[in-house]
């Protein structure tokens, strides 16, 4: 993972110069100030389609217990076009960050921790696309603290002996991530998450990477339509003891998603339906795996869905801009910037650049979708080529996405929380 200081060196700056934030320091819900809200627009730097419409917010309280400045941001194009999309932003330090979250109730046991790349803003088709994320752990509270489990199950995610609060390398020289809720989950399922987070952090030197390895094929899920959720069963095995023949690899949206559908089971009650041969019935999906693309742009209804490469459409729809400036704004996704490269991991620098070309279905089918006129149809068109050649996938950017549906949408599944800001 790519180890970022450009916010460090940008607050260092913006602290020399005098442009200390104007919210004022005990803020007690998320506000808006134009004066902030420039300077933050200056600071991240980000494209207007990494950020999300209002209507992904999950309700939070008026008040809320903590001393982070809490931020209402509203992205400058979005000002322009009169549309409400940005994010919410907790501006706060490292030190003691996951007693301030767990607190405050913005982190809760169940939430997806979103690692968020601003510095991917522009670099091209693949980084652009995926709205910057890449990678996704989960959160479980204990004891006050926020933990995170992740896979890869190492101490470079879960922190020196394994303490798992937000403390690790990769936690450590990150700057921003996005929170995620999952809808409805009751006491008991948050309950039976921090049982299974438990396990599995207890158990990781025994059974990573012997019996639970690391995929790094995010185009290679176990998730299979129609099929039974036999490799959540096996993670399941794994968290009881029960030493399952084989191994079984997993990236790291999959493995967050596949604890998520635990919820449903007590891993304290339940662990002799995990050695039968059928998959226990408490183990349910916890959001639609997506297809490449979907149709909500194109056929808004209840049912309809978004896909893997949905996301910026989908934020770039909710401006409602003129013909000429959508279009443009829609090349610009497509873009590769060869300089901004450089600002990505080895790793994701690589998949990047083999990416690029091949996103040129893509891009025709961004540019139909988002004309709003007679090549939508050609958009649908593209639509079933294209998701037929791509696997259904939780992708780490797949649970953000699922937070632009409508509110009442079926699919819907996940609400926006808030987006962390590290100083």
């Amino acid at each position: 993972m790519l180890k970022t200081t450009r916010f460090l060196l940008l607050a260092s700056v913006m602290t020399a110069a005098g442009l200390a934030m104007s919210v004022p320091a005990q803020a007690k819900e998320f506000v808006y100030d134009a004066k902030t809200n420039q300077q933050i627009a200056k600071r991240l730097g980000i494209p207007v389609y990494f950020t999300v419409p209002d209507s992904a917010r999950l309700p939070l309280p008026k008040s809320i217990d903590t001393p982070d400045r809490l931020i209402d941001f509203k992205h400058p194009d979005a000002i322009k076009a009169n549309a409400e999309v940005g994010l919410r932003l907790v501006v706060t330090k490292r030190s003691g960050l996951a007693k301030r979250l767990a607190k405050s109730g913005l982190v809760q046991t169940g939430d997806l921790l979103l690692t968020f790349r601003a510095e991917w803003g522009g670099v091209g088709a693949y980084p652009n696309v995926q709205m910057g994320i890449s990678h996704t752990g989960l959160a479980y509270l204990k004891d006050g603290v926020v933990h995170n489990i992740d896979n890869p199950l190492s101490e470079e995610y879960m922190g020196r002996g394994m303490r798992a609060e937000l403390n690790s390398e990769h936690y450590n020289t990150l700057n921003l991530l996005h929170i995620i809720r999952p809808r409805n989950l009751t006491e008991a399922q948050r309950a039976n998450l921090v049982a299974w987070a438990t396990r599995l952090n207890k158990s990781a030197h025994k059974v990573y990477p012997s019996k639970l390895k690391f995929n790094q094929d995010y185009n290679d899920p176990k998730y299979k339509p129609r099929k039974p959720l036999d490799f959540v069963q096996h993670l399941g095995q794994i968290a009881l003891g029960q030493n399952p023949p084989g191994t079984i690899d997993m990236f790291c949206s999959e493995f967050a998603w596949s604890l998520l559908a635990l919820r449903g089971c007590d891993p304290a009650t339940s662990a002799a339906d995990f050695k039968g041969e059928n998959v226990p019935a408490c183990i349910t999906p916890p959001m639609r795996p997506m297809r490449a693309t979907g149709n909500y742009v194109t056929s808004k209804s209840r049912s309809s869905y978004v896909g893997l490469g949905d996301g910026p459409l989908v934020v770039i729809d909710a401006l409602k801009l003129p013909a000429p400036e959508r279009e443009s704004l829609v090349k610009s996704i497509f873009v590769a910037n060869p300089a901004g490269f450089k600002r990505m991991s080895v790793g994701h620098r690589e998949l990047a650049q083999s990416m690029q070309p091949k996103f040129e279905k893509l891009e025709t089918y961004y540019a139909s979708a988002a004309s709003g006129s007679w090549l939508g149809v050609k958009a649908r068109l593209l639509s079933a080529a294209i998701s037929r050649s791509i696997p259904e996938n939780y992708s780490p950017t797949s649970f953000l996405i699922n937070t632009l549906l409508a509110p009442d949408n079926a699919n819907r599944s996940m609400d926006y929380v808030a987006t962390i800001l590290i100083e």
